[in-house]
C-alpha cells in the first residue's frame, strides 16, 4: 500500500531536516584540533610577526649609513648679505658617506642573520608546544567524556539494584538496608559526577583558548578513538633525534653564532670608521663684473679610538661573557631535554603498562565478577554488599583504564614535544 503524496513528502521533509541538524554536529577530532590551533592560535601568530619582522633586519644592518646631502651658504657678509662682496662667500652643496671599517658591516649583517635563524626555530618551537598543550587538553577532554559515560552506566546499574533490592525486601527476602546501601552509592557517583562536569568546563575553556575560541563554544568529543598505544625506539635513540631535531637547540645554536659574531664585531672596533665628502662651492661675480672660479672641497675624516682601553676593549670583554653565557645555556638546555625524555619516556612505558593490564586482565575479570555476583544474589547465594561493591570496583576500574589511556597519550604528546619530531614510532 503506497504513502499518499503529502505524507511522503513530509516524511523526506523530516529525513532531509534530520540530515542537516546531523551536519550542523561537529565532532571535533584531534587532529581537527591541532589544524584549528596551527591556523587561528594567536600566540603562534605573534611569534611568527616577531619571526618575519627578524628576517627584515639583516639586510638593513649590512647596509651602508645614508649619504648625508647638505647645502649651505659660506662666508656670508651679516653687513650687507650681498653674495658678491667678498671673494670667499659661496653657496656650497655637497655630499658625504660615512663607511665602516671593512667586515664591520658583514658582521653586523651576520649577526642580524643568526638572530633571524634563531627567531624562525622560535616559531617551531612554539608549535610544538602549542600541538603538546592541544594534545594533552584533548585527552583530558576525552578521558573526562569517558568517565562521565561510565558514571551514567554505573548509575543505571545501581538503579536496577535498587529495585532489586527493593523487591527482595518487598517479598521478604532481602533487606531494607541493601537498598539504602545502593542509594549511598549512587550518591557518591553523583558527587564524582559534578566534580567531572567541573573538570571538563575547565579543560573545554583552556582547549577553546587555544583553538581561539570563544571559552564556552561547546566541544563534541568523537565516541572512540584508537586505543593502540606504539613501541618505542630506546631513550639512547629519542636523545639522538632531539640533537638533532630539536628547535630550541637549534635556536640556542644560532644565538651563539650571533654572539661569536658580535664578539669579532668587537674586536674590530678598535679600527676605525671613515667618513668621506665632495662640497661644490660656486662664487657669484665679484662688485666690477669679474668672473670668480668655483670651489671644489674634498673631505676625509676617520674616528680614533683613543677611549680604547676603557670603551672597545671592556665591549671586547663583555661580548667573551655573553657568549659563554650562551654556550652554558645550550648545555643546560640539552640537559633539561634529556631529563624531559626520560621522565616522559618512563611516564609513557608506566602507562601503556597500566593500559594492557586493565584491557586483557582486570576489567575483563571484573566483569566476570559482577555478573557472577549479580546471578547469585538473586538467587541469595550472595551477599548485596558484596554485589555493590563488585560493581564500584568495575566502575573504578573502567575509569582508571581510560585514565591510563589518556595519560598515555599525554606522555606521548609531551615526548614528541621534546624531541620535537613526531615519527619517533618504530
Amino acid at each position: 500500500m503506497s504513502l499518499p503524496h503529502k505524507a511522503t513528502s513530509f516524511i523526506l521533509l523530516l529525513i532531509l531536516s534530520g540530515t542537516a541538524n546531523a551536519k550542523q554536529v561537529h565532532i571535533l577530532t584531534l587532529q581537527a584540533a591541532l589544524d584549528i590551533a596551527a591556523q587561528n592560535n594567536p600566540n603562534l601568530a605573534k611569534m611568527q610577526a616577531r619571526a618575519k619582522a627578524i628576517a627584515a633586519i639583516p639586510s638593513q644592518a649590512g647596509t651602508l649609513p645614508d649619504p648625508v646631502i647638505s647645502f649651505s651658504a659660506l662666508n656670508l657678509p651679516v653687513d650687507s648679505f650681498d653674495l658678491a662682496q667678498e671673494d670667499m662667500t659661496q653657496l656650497q652643496g655637497g655630499i658625504s658617506q660615512t663607511i665602516p671599517f671593512p667586515g664591520k658591516l658583514a658582521l653586523r649583517e651576520q649577526t642580524a642573520a643568526y638572530q633571524a635563524e634563531a627567531a624562525r626555530y622560535d616559531v617551531t618551537e612554539v608549535h610544538w608546544h602549542l600541538l603538546h598543550h592541544v594534545k594533552k587538553i584533548w585527552w583530558s577532554l576525552f578521558y573526562l567524556d569517558r568517565a562521565l559515560d561510565i558514571i551514567g552506566t554505573n548509575q543505571a546499574l545501581l538503579r536496577q539494584f535498587v529495585k532489586i533490592a527493593l523487591t527482595k525486601y518487598e517479598v521478604g527476602e532481602g533487606l531494607q538496608q541493601d537498598a539504602l546501601l545502593a542509594q549511598l552509592e549512587l550518591s557518591r557517583l553523583l558527587d564524582n559526577e559534578i566534580k567531572l562536569t567541573r573538570a571538563r568546563h575547565k579543560s573545554r575553556a583552556q582547549l577553546n583558548a587555544l583553538l581561539n575560541r570563544p571559552a564556552d563554544q561547546k566541544i563534541i568529543m568523537p565516541a572512540e578513538v584508537s586505543t593502540r598505544l606504539p613501541t618505542l625506539p630506546s631513550e639512547a635513540d629519542l636523545f639522538q633525534y632531539a640533537e638533532n631535531t630539536r628547535a630550541s637547540l637549534a635556536a640556542k645554536r644560532e644565538i651563539i653564532n650571533a654572539a661569536q659574531s658580535r664578539l669579532e664585531l668587537a674586536k674590530k672596533d678598535i679600527y676605525p670608521d671613515f667618513n668621506i665628502g665632495a662640497f661644490y662651492g660656486g662664487r657669484s661675480d665679484n662688485l666690477s663684473g669679474q668672473e670668480r672660479a668655483d670651489f671644489l672641497s674634498l673631505k676625509l675624516s676617520m674616528t680614533v679610538p683613543v677611549f680604547a682601553s676603557s670603551k672597545q676593549q671592556k665591549a671586547i670583554d663583555q661580548r667573551h661573557s655573553e657568549l659563554n653565557q650562551q654556550r652554558y645555556a645550550l648545555q643546560a638546555q640539552w640537559n633539561q631535554i634529556r631529563a624531559d625524555i626520560s621522565i616522559a619516556y618512563s611516564d609513557f612505558q608506566q602507562t601503556k603498562n597500566q593500559v594492557t593490564l586493565y584491557s586483557s586482565g582486570i576489567i575483563p575479570q571484573a566483569r566476570q565478577t559482577v555478573a557472577s555476583m549479580l546471578s547469585g544474589y538473586q538467587v541469595n547465594k550472595v551477599d548485596f554488599l558484596n554485589l555493590v561493591r563488585s560493581q564500584v570496583t568495575l566502575y573504578n576500574y573502567e575509569t582508571q583504564y581510560w585514565k591510563a589511556l589518556s595519560e598515555a597519550n599525554q606522555a606521548l604528546a609531551q615526548l614528541t614535544a621534546v624531541v620535537g619530531k613526531e615519527d619517533i614510532y618504530e
